[in-house]
């Protein structure tokens, strides 16, 4: 990925997650869903020299990214695309959040594979696949820990602060679209992933996978 490009999706989504924070009713609901965007851009700037990422990454972490930053705006329950469907298909809730934790295991799933191909013996075949949705099924039972813990410490209701909107297996619906996120990425950028791999020299092990 060229520095030009790279700076402009760090600008867009920078820009993004202030606009969010300066003109959103709730900044806490901001900082609590999309406060990882602000984490991960300075993790991105202060690596990009000496440890880049694939380009096919780096495009999926700034939709990720846009993502939380709606979600954070608006709450998942009242984002007006899922009220909007909600509306059409006569769901009882807004699905939006779902849409997220799909994300949840679709983006990591592609950044646990770079980093097995990269930094670990593992680097092909089935145990690269296998540990890479097993660090997506980690990582979606760990935030919901957060999101638990969070809970306690603000001291609102669960339903008020996650938006659980009446449906009480929210978390294990939140972990399942992430594990059938992590499974699709896996299937369909698995070829991608490798090419875009080697447009920064990562090719060797990225065929080998």
């Amino acid at each position: 990925m060229r520095d030009s490009e790279f700076y402009s999706l760090f600008a867009l989504t920078a820009a993004a997650f202030v606009a969010a924070l300066v003109f959103a009713e709730d900044h806490v609901n901001v900082l609590l869903d999309a406060g990882w965007v602000l984490g991960g851009l300075v993790i991105l700037a202060i690596t990009r020299r000496w440890f880049p990422l694939s380009p096919l990454l780096y495009r999926l972490l700034v939709l990720h990214s846009l993502v939380l930053i709606a979600g954070g705006y608006w709450t998942y329950e009242k984002m007006p695309i899922g009220v909007w469907l909600k509306e059409i298909m006569r769901t009882q809730r807004n699905h939006y959040d779902r849409f997220g934790h799909f994300l949840q295991g679709f983006v990591p799933a592609i950044i646990f594979r770079e980093l097995y191909i990269r930094c670990s013996p593992v680097k092909s075949g089935g145990w690269l696949a296998w540990f890479v949705f097993a660090s997506c099924l980690a990582f979606s039972a760990f935030f919901e820990f957060l999101e638990w813990w969070a809970t306690l410490l603000s001291g609102d209701s669960p339903d008020h602060f996650l938006g659980y909107q009446g449906d009480i297996c929210e978390t294990q619906w939140d972990m399942l679209w992430c594990v059938i996120g992590a499974i699709l990425s896996l299937a369909v950028l698995w070829y991608p992933h490798n090419w875009s791999l080697r447009g920064i020299g990562i090719g060797a092990e990225a065929k080998a996978a």
